[in-house]
């Protein structure tokens, strides 16, 4: 019974200072994160995985959630920004050291861009909506001396790390691929995301449209860059 006691306790111990070290490592983690140029706050970080002495111990932790909020790219917010690092190198020594040699295998990160963001860079008299996971586009623009309505799906179109929004299937028009240039545009997105990522997928959500990105080899930090 006493040897059952002790392991009990023993074990209570291992968990406190189990708990106590991941909540260190994730506050100075989120403050690399925070390092970013152009986000300001402290983002949520989250260490996955458990026992976390085991992985302090290697130096490697599998997975690092962290959520940014709302992230401005060149002017451009970008909400519920989230993502994760896998296969992040921290070497116990570099952690309690503050250094800076902590790496990341790969970073993957997605956000949103809601409708109201994209409305706001339509050409003027050009409308975004959306029904569900399609964004669509309506109003009416000027085709010489004439003003003609129209309604319109709208796709999207990724290329070098841009995005181009697209009118596509256009109704009510005598003369759709004119119409499609008037009311096609991009959004101008200027900088770079957090890491360094780059833009993988666009896809249309209810909200908007939801942006994925990743990088390769990423560095974490430093704390206090030069």
């Amino acid at each position: 019974m006493r040897k059952v006691i002790v392991f009990l306790i023993a074990l209570v111990v291992l968990l406190i200072i189990d708990r106590v070290a991941v909540a260190s490592v994730e506050r100075d983690l989120a403050n690399r994160i925070a390092a970013v140029p152009n986000f300001s706050g402290t983002p949520a970080v989250s260490i996955e995985g458990i026992p976390f002495l085991t992985q302090a111990v290697s130096g490697r932790y599998p997975e690092v959630r962290f959520d940014l909020g709302t992230f401005s790219y060149g002017g451009v917010p970008v909400t519920n920004l989230r993502g994760a690092a896998y296969d992040v190198r921290a070497p116990l020594a570099d952690v309690l050291q503050n250094q800076a040699h902590i790496r990341a295998g790969r970073v993957s990160i997605s956000g949103t861009l809601t409708k109201a963001t994209i409305d706001k860079y339509a050409p003027s008299g050009v409308k975004i909506g959306g029904n569900g996971g399609q964004l669509t586009a309506s109003g009416e623009v000027a085709i010489g001396a004439n003003k003609v309505k129209f309604n319109a799906e709208v796709r999207v179109e990724v290329a070098d790390g841009k995005i181009k929004i697209q009118a596509d299937k256009i109704q009510g028009v005598p003369i759709p691929d004119q119409v499609a240039q008037l009311i096609s545009y991009p959004i101008p997105f200027k900088g770079e995301l957090p890491f360094d990522v780059k833009l993988t997928r666009v896809r249309s959500v209810p909200e908007g449209l939801e942006l994925s990105a990743e990088a390769f080899d990423v560095p974490i930090g430093p704390l206090h860059p030069m």
